[in-house]
């Protein structure tokens, strides 16, 4: 699953990787962008493409979902559509994770994650620092707030879980809002 799939090119990259019996569907947030995205890949017979919210659309469950912009947290329904043992390409940025021009401060404002399931638990890796645009539909001023700390403390390699809840005390937390965390242990 490719959200955020822009003109198509990582989506026909993706294409690429499952090979013909694999499948990509993806979902493009502006309708011209979705638009050209379908021209782009017409000759993809194993991607789809529709314009849409990926925060919110529907799809089937996934080994694979790609997010291809900048959240404030996960959306439930990627955790929820997550196959066991699948994996969720995660950027996570505050707001100024595209708009600043001064990119020796990446670090400090966002930063892809890599969040696999393993049955009901989400175990959570650090990638790498991230400028990205921001995933219209997933970010929400009280995640965003909770970053922009957490980024500060400069403990976001030390990531080791995500939590869809509020039980994590916060000490145990880099990043937490309401309803999710992403936890040292």
């Amino acid at each position: 699953m490719h959200i955020g799939a822009g003109a198509g090119y990582y989506s026909a990259i993706m294409a690429k990787l499952v090979a013909a019996s694999g499948k990509v569907p993806a979902i493009e947030f502006e309708p011209e962008l979705a638009a050209r995205a379908k021209a782009n890949l017409a000759a993809y017979r194993n991607v789809s493409v529709v314009q849409g919210d990926g925060s919110s659309a529907a799809f089937d469950s996934a080994d694979v979902i790609y997010v291809n912009a900048g959240a404030t947290r996960p959306a439930n329904i990627w955790l929820d559509r997550l196959n066991d043992g699948g994996r969720l390409v995660l950027p996570l940025t505050t707001d100024l994770g595209f708009t600043s021009s001064n990119w020796s401060n990446m670090h400090l404002r966002g930063a892809v994650f890599l969040v696999t399931r393993r049955g009901e638990e989400f175990h959570a890796q650090w990638i790498s620092p991230v400028a990205i645009f921001p995933c219209e539909g997933m970010r929400d001023a009280e995640s965003e707030k909770a970053l922009a700390a957490a980024f500060e403390s400069g403990e976001h390699k030390r990531v080791r879980r995500l939590y869809r809840n509020d039980e994590v005390p916060a000490e145990r937390c880099w990043v937490r809002a309401s309803g999710w965390c992403l936890a040292y242990v």
